[in-house]
């Protein structure tokens, strides 16, 4: 028996097997702009929000500037899904980052976790609320670095352990006050996204001396 529980822009789902897991995954497809969450037997179905969209979308061009500007090596594998049955954890993030792990993956267009490391930064984007509490699934698949973005803060969590913990300094990018970026996203906001892009690097280059 399936049990569910509704909200505005969300669905959750009790009681899901894998096998029903991945069924849902394969009905669903891969063109669609729903994002899903399975931890255990519980299976969240959300559609972003534009507000969600823009900060997610905004958020990632930053993680790109800032990648390009300091000439690391990186890769972006956007909210595709990662799954562990092994670990009963799936989840699609709302955008996902490889930087040191990118030689071990580069090229690669299909990935097992078994074998593969997964995303060395996962996003998250908080606006909606999400239903079902992320951090465990990740803390299964194994991602080190998770950066939440909710009501104008950005802040930044790391694997230690089993768990995650809130903390100062971003592994990928060690030397930059990253939550700062919510702030220069805001000022920018309406003065286009060229101007903005061209803030970025100067941001970087103020705080890289």
């Amino acid at each position: 028996m399936l049990l569910t529980e509704r909200q505005c822009d969300r669905v959750v789902l009790y009681r899901i097997s894998w096998q029903q897991f991945e069924n849902i995954l394969a009905n669903l497809g891969e063109s669609r702009s729903a994002r899903i969450a399975y931890d255990n037997g519980r299976l969240e179905i959300m559609t972003p929000l534009p507000e969600h969209e823009y900060y997610n979308r905004a958020i990632s061009i930053v993680i790109e500037d800032i990648a390009e500007f300091l000439e690391l090596d990186y890769d972006c594998y956007g909210s595709s899904t990662w799954k562990r049955e092994l670990k009963m954890a799936g989840v699609e993030p709302d955008n996902c980052f490889y930087f040191q792990n990118e030689p071990l993956i580069r090229g690669k267009l299909q990935f097992d976790l078994n074998q593969d490391p997964p995303p060395d930064l996962a996003l998250e984007i908080d606006i909606t609320s999400k239903s079902l509490d992320r951090f465990p699934i990740y803390g299964r698949l194994g991602v080190p670095e998770i950066w939440c973005y909710d009501s104008g803060e950005l802040k930044i969590y790391q694997l230690q352990g089993e768990e995650y913990f809130q903390v100062e300094n971003s592994l990928v990018f060690p030397n930059l006050r990253v939550q700062e970026i919510p702030s220069l996203i805001d000022t920018y906001r309406s003065q286009g996204r060229r101007v903005f892009r061209r803030e970025v690097r100067e941001w970087v280059s103020r705080q890289m001396g």
